[in-house]
């Protein structure tokens, strides 16, 4: 074992968290845990992977089950791709496979929803494969360490922090060194205020010992945040509602949600004098996305009027068994409606 990935393994075997699926060599476990952590903390993903396990033990069991279902016990997880591709890749592997997950790097990698990262953490965890992980705690990490100054999300950065990756793994425990890198980066070489002094890889960190952690990893293109404002239509008259599909390629597809009207600003005035009956409208809700922050009012009419050809109408007490976004969600359990 080289020095590095023996500083890191054994901070780790002295420090690593409890997590249910690290002890796992299940690779379905291993897989379901790795697509629910995307974009997800750790304690809010926890109760999603017990759930899914519980209501869906194995694959064949995922597979079987509708799209609608699977979308309903993902709410409140966000990024619903992850949901439909975890669906899409059961059904995949049940149908094409025999119901077994592949067992290498370059059959997992052609699985939908699995990136190079993905496969990595699968096949070294479940099968020891030697392939090593490169996630953004990864290459804080390696760029602190060696104070490495190429952009992190450029393809010049991508290929060069993943041949370093690959050269420092330990060729006898990959999933472990994986396993450790990942954890420092969580716990201690930390985006902001790293604890560097409690870090196994201080005495060599270069970027440490020039004092240039705050300048690393390097990034060249922000994030733009794109800004969208929703008019929701609340129908609720007589025990029932309307609420339509989302079918188009955008966030939040399959999804259901009430009537909804989009504008290029929430001060945009919008003709609602065709639905009869207004009761009121709601303040303006913030919904915060990864790349988007959603602006929303809530229309409420006491009848329904003007049925548009893609609504459909249910029972109140029926909403629960569609699969809503959370900004709906969030404003019902605040308005305590239904």
């Amino acid at each position: 074992m080289n020095n590095f990935s023996r500083l890191i393994v054994n901070w780790y075997r002295l420090n690593k968290r409890y997590l249910p699926w690290r002890e796992e060599v299940n690779p379905y476990y291993i897989w379901l845990s790795e697509i629910i952590l995307q974009q997800t903390k750790v304690n809010q993903g926890t109760p999603y992977y017990f759930k899914f396990l519980q209501k869906y033990p194995t694959i064949v069991k995922l597979a079987d089950a509708e799209e609608k279902e699977i979308l309903n016990d993902w709410q409140g997880l966000g990024y619903y791709s992850r949901a439909r591709n975890l669906h899409y890749t059961a059904k995949y592997i049940r149908d094409n496979l025999n119901g077994e997950f592949p067992k290498n790097y370059t059959e997992i990698l052609k699985l939908k929803g699995v990136g190079k990262y993905t496969a990595a953490a699968i096949s070294s965890f479940a099968f020891n494969e030697k392939k090593a992980v490169v996630d953004g705690n990864v290459y804080r990490l390696l760029s602190r360490y060696f104070d490495i100054e190429t952009p992190v999300d450029s393809s010049a950065g991508i290929k060069e922090f993943q041949s370093l990756a690959d050269c420092l793994i330990n060729k006898k425990n990959p999933g472990e060194h994986n396993q450790a890198m990942m954890e420092i980066g969580a716990l201690i070489c930390t985006p902001k205020k790293p604890k560097c002094t409690d870090c196994p890889l201080s005495l060599k960190c270069i970027s440490y010992a020039v004092d240039n952690i705050q300048n690393r990893p390097v990034k060249k293109i922000k994030t733009k945040i794109k800004k969208r404002f929703f008019h929701y239509l609340v129908f609720n008259y007589n025990e029932e509602l309307i609420i339509e599909k989302r079918t188009k390629k955008d966030i939040w597809k399959n999804m259901y949600q009430f009537p909804l009207i989009e504008v290029k600003n929430i001060e945009e005035k919008i003709d609602l004098s065709i639905f009869k009956n207004k009761l009121f409208e709601s303040s303006t809700r913030k919904h915060i996305l990864s790349h988007q922050i959603i602006y929303a009012k809530f229309h409420h009419f006491e009848s329904i009027s003007n049925f548009d050809a893609n609504w459909f109408t249910i029972k109140k007490n029926e909403l629960e068994n569609y699969p809503i976004p959370r900004i709906i969600d969030k404003y019902l359990e605040e308005q305590k409606l239904f």
